[in-house]
């Protein structure tokens, strides 16, 4: 069984916008894994932030606006 393979007109942005697109195109990419990665400095800590909280009649007026 293989998977099927979509056209690229078959794809909503595609049909849109015709004039931008050439009629024959290579064919939408093949799904790859990403490989990403978050480089640590050593040594560093975690910023400490205080959450934000609002006065409880600050809090009831924006209940009442929203």
């Amino acid at each position: 069984m293989t998977p099927e393979i979509p056209f690229i007109h078959d794809q909503p942005i595609v049909s849109e916008f015709p004039d931008v697109f050439p009629d024959e195109l290579p064919g939408i990419p093949p799904v790859r894994e990403v490989e990403f990665i978050i480089e640590l400095i050593s040594g560093a800590k975690p910023i400490s932030k205080a959450p934000y909280h609002m006065a409880p009649v600050e809090l009831k007026e924006l209940k009442d606006q929203l």
